[in-house]
């Protein structure tokens, strides 16, 4: 059966043609392997520009998946422990990818993907000694898993729970883009290098053929970190593979005006199944949505379109996630709101 479109996820397609032609461009000129050629050198340097902190560290890797384990890997002591959202993608989709380093995730459950400074004061709490595991780290995702990012003031408040608490607060960017390019934000990259000991930026959702870049803030944590690299397989021979895809990103604005089209597409999909009366598990500003819908519209959608059903709402209708890319075409989106109207009975 093929498609009219896939909303599935905003990885679908290759890379931006920019990112392209500089990876053929670049391609026959001899570098340095292992990170230290001259192109991750400059996405490095453009990234600390964009932070406004010459002192961070920044290291390119492949996936998600292994910036979170070798970030977290590095920050745990064998009984150490993590505390993330319930619908972290440590805690759901990464195969057990922690956990199997020996570090216990505590999961808390939320419905908004967001962690707040009380719910992580009472897992601090119920852990006083030897005998438990010490919760160390302070995992979050901005966007989060459905959608949602946080504001300013919750990242403050999140950060200094942690420095007075002595635990390190990380951050998953992997939708990072799309949150920065939200029009209800009131956060900056700067921002989140101040709140944060450690984050990624996310490549691979946002128009780059692979990889995403760790961002180091918190001086104890950069040294060495190159060994943890390399010991999770990590530290790629031709890295500058990445270190290219991540100077066309932010040499100019490409990494936002990417997001921004994405986000846009969603706005469009949002405001047009609002217009029909559909309701929505969150209210997102990003490029995921999760509208309600008839499991009868539903199964008659996936005729035609790609999606994943995220969960059950009662025993008539369930939780769809769309996601759209910066690749997502406008007229599909009119096409996708035209069909499910024609199907919509609500």
């Amino acid at each position: 059966m093929t498609l009219k479109y896939n909303f599935y996820d905003d990885y679908s397609e290759g890379a931006h043609p920019q990112i392209l032609e500089a990876l053929m461009h670049t391609n026959l000129q001899q570098q340095i392997g292992y990170g230290m050629d001259e192109y991750s050198t400059e996405a490095s340097n453009l990234i600390k520009e964009k932070i406004e902190n010459k002192n961070i560290g920044v290291h390119f890797v492949s996936g998600g998946t292994q910036a979170n384990l070798v970030v977290l890997g590095s920050m745990l002591k064998p009984y150490e422990s993590v505390i993330a959202a319930s619908s972290a993608h440590i805690n759901v989709h990464e195969a057990g990818a922690i956990e199997a380093t020996g570090h216990k995730i505590h999961a808390v459950e939320v419905l908004d993907g967001k962690l707040l400074p009380e719910q992580i004061k009472k897992i601090v709490n119920q852990h006083t000694d030897e005998h438990m595991v010490r919760p160390r780290v302070v995992f979050i995702s901005h966007s989060t898993e459905v959608g949602t990012i946080y504001t300013k003031k919750e990242l403050e408040n999140l950060s200094q729970y942690c420095k007075t608490n002595g635990l390190y607060l990380y951050l998953d960017g992997a939708r990072m883009a799309s949150a920065l390019a939200s029009t209800n934000t009131d956060l900056t990259l700067a921002d989140i290098a101040r709140f944060a000991d450690a984050f990624y930026i996310g490549g691979t959702k946002n128009g780059a053929l692979l990889g995403e870049a760790i961002v180091l803030v918190n001086p104890n944590l950069q040294n060495n970190f190159r060994y943890h690299t390399k010991q999770r397989g990590a530290l790629l021979a031709k890295g500058r593979s990445v270190g290219v895809q991540f100077r066309e990103l932010f040499k100019g604005d490409l990494f936002f005006d990417l997001a921004r089209h994405a986000n846009d597409m969603a706005s469009k999909l949002t405001q047009g199944l609002q217009a029909q009366g559909y309701t929505f598990l969150t209210e997102s500003f990003t490029n995921q949505i999760f509208p309600i819908l008839p499991n009868a519209v539903i199964k008659r959608l996936q005729e035609s379109y790609g999606f994943y059903i995220w969960s059950k709402s009662d025993d008539k209708k369930s939780v769809v996630r769309l996601v759209t890319s910066w690749a997502t075409p406008e007229p599909t989106v009119e096409s996708f709101l035209s069909d499910i109207k024609k199907l919509s009975v609500i």
